[in-house]
């Protein structure tokens, strides 16, 4: 799922690319794609783009007397920017936004369709998607502090939480904890004040670090690879490749569709949590060190 680094520049390249000009046309080609009935699609044809902005994880694209088009990419819907009245794309292709210089196209790789669009007349409209989550990279450290201990979590789950934190998915929330050498089964309620201090630093580093690699990446185009798993990152999407910093190799928490990754040495100790893919073959054989999981793997 696109996180904050990644709708950040979505939403400054949409601003560059669209703000000022008319939306000529919206091609629906998903019906479960639009979420809402009144005001209609119609109702922003033919409207210039007069605002780009995001809440959480959408993207909201605003037009005169206060309309909106509020998109959510879910996992996996990504936009692109293609020629004028191109083509939607077979089974991916859910919606383009054609405008004379270009066409805003949205894609979903997905069997399962999740990705959501909504016109909205009114600010005030716009509150209810709004989850709540505090916007991390404009809040203090008391704030932040505040807010993660205003509910008793493993700091993984507090970090990804939209009621809690805006816009920090599982990508970068593995990122984050190993910044700030964490573990992301510590509870939020046990976290010393240092701890606390380290992980605020982490948050606002980490995420900054990859807005910018972003930008640096994109230049004056529009993304066109936009992916949770990043070649530079320290340890999501490398299960059992080493770590950056102690060459440990990465382990991993799969719960569902989620993976969690982490150092154990550099986050947990030593300790390697029991991963669901794994531990029920293994049962009491589970190795709970490192070091255990290195004789494992060399038999």
């Amino acid at each position: 799922m696109p996180e904050l680094p990644d709708v950040q520049i979505y939403v400054e390249r949409m601003r560059a690319f669209v703000v000022g000009e008319t939306l000529e046309r919206v091609r629906i080609k998903s019906v479960f794609l639009l979420r809402s009935v009144e005001p209609p699609v119609a109702a922003v044809e033919g409207q210039p783009v007069v605002s780009v902005d995001s809440i959480g994880k959408r993207i909201v694209i605003g037009f005169p007397d206060e309309l909106y088009l509020v998109l959510h990419l879910m996992i996996t819907g990504r936009l692109r920017w293609r020629k004028p009245g191109a083509g939607l794309p077979g089974r991916a292709g859910l919606a383009a936004f054609d405008f004379a210089g270009g066409t805003l196209m949205l894609t979903e790789q997905a069997r399962r369709k999740r990705a959501s669009l909504h016109v909205v007349s009114g600010k005030d409209s716009l509150r209810e998607f709004d989850r709540g989550g505090l916007d991390v990279m404009g809040c203090g450290e008391e704030a932040f502090a505040e807010r993660l201990r205003s509910a008793n979590h493993t700091i993984k789950r507090a970090l990804t939480s939209p009621r809690l934190l805006s816009g920090i998915g599982n990508a970068y929330s593995d990122e984050i904890l190993h910044h700030a050498r964490l573990s992301p089964l510590k509870w939020t309620s046990r976290l010393t004040d240092d701890e606390m201090a380290r992980l605020y630093a982490s948050t606002r580093e980490v995420l900054n670090l990859w807005i910018e690699r972003s930008r640096n990446e994109v230049g004056e185009k529009f993304p066109d690879k936009v992916t949770a798993f990043r070649e530079g990152m320290a340890v999501h999407g490398r299960y059992r490749e080493p770590c950056p910093v102690c060459e440990t190799p990465v382990q991993r928490i799969v719960r569902g569709d989620h993976e969690t990754n982490y150092c154990p040495t550099c986050q947990t100790d030593g300790k390697v949590y029991a991963d669901r893919a794994l531990s029920k073959l293994l049962g009491k054989d589970w190795p709970k060190t490192i070091e255990e999981w290195e004789e494992l793997r060399e038999r």
